[in-house]
């Protein structure tokens, strides 16, 4: 066993492909919650922003956050079918399962929809799903993770694709791991030099069974 025995997934962006679905409904979502639309040149360039910057551009006030968010989860828990898993999401966590880690997702996205995406197979791979919580809201949802699964911070990994999920990575006092492949580039991470940064889930599976 390597230095981490607990990783700690994000779902959309990290093992499930939906900012497709996000762009799609962004606008809607906008129309309905009375803040900015945005054109897809609009939302590659914010992509590279913290997520508190992206909701003062368009308007959005924290107030409304969680009507928002719940709304989306409606519209992804309706056209999960549309959905996937990246690719190489089944190798990845199988790799990780026989190597002995204990694996868990902590994400925003609800807990049925996150089930329903793995398939049966894939969710006994993983320990637990702690779903449903604000994009601010991790840090608290990442350490009962931790007291339910009985991991040590230090040997705790929790890996995301977008800035607020270092941040509540920091908070709760573990490392963190940045996707490449997921809503925010890699390069929106650089100054806050996350503890690893994973260029796909290949170099995901090296670096952790390595470290």
């Amino acid at each position: 066993m390597g230095r981490y025995t607990h990783l700690l997934f994000d779902f959309d962006g990290t093992l499930a492909d939906s900012f497709p679905f996000f762009v799609t409904v962004f606008n809607q979502l906008a129309a309905r919650h009375r803040f900015s639309a945005l054109s897809p040149a609009d939302i590659e360039r914010l992509r590279h922003l913290d997520a508190r910057t992206v909701m003062r551009h368009v308007g959005l006030p924290m107030w409304r956050l969680p009507f928002v968010a719940d709304d989306f989860r409606r519209l992804m828990a309706r056209t999960s079918q549309n959905i996937h898993l990246f690719e190489a999401t089944d190798a990845t966590l199988r790799r990780l399962h026989e190597a002995g880690l204990q694996l868990a997702v902590v994400t925003s996205n609800a807990p049925a929809t996150v089930h329903r995406l793995l398939g049966p197979e894939r969710a006994r791979l993983i320990s637990r799903v702690d779903g449903g919580s604000s994009i601010f809201g991790k840090r608290s949802r990442i350490r009962r993770v931790m007291r339910e699964l009985g991991a040590a911070p230090e040997r705790t990994l929790y890996v995301g694709d977008q800035v607020t999920d270092l941040q509540s990575a920091r908070r709760a006092g573990v490392a963190f791991g940045a996707v490449g492949w997921g809503y925010a580039p890699l390069a929106a991470f650089a100054p806050h030099a996350p503890e690893h940064v994973f260029t796909d889930m290949a170099d995901l599976v090296h670096q952790v069974l390595a470290t």
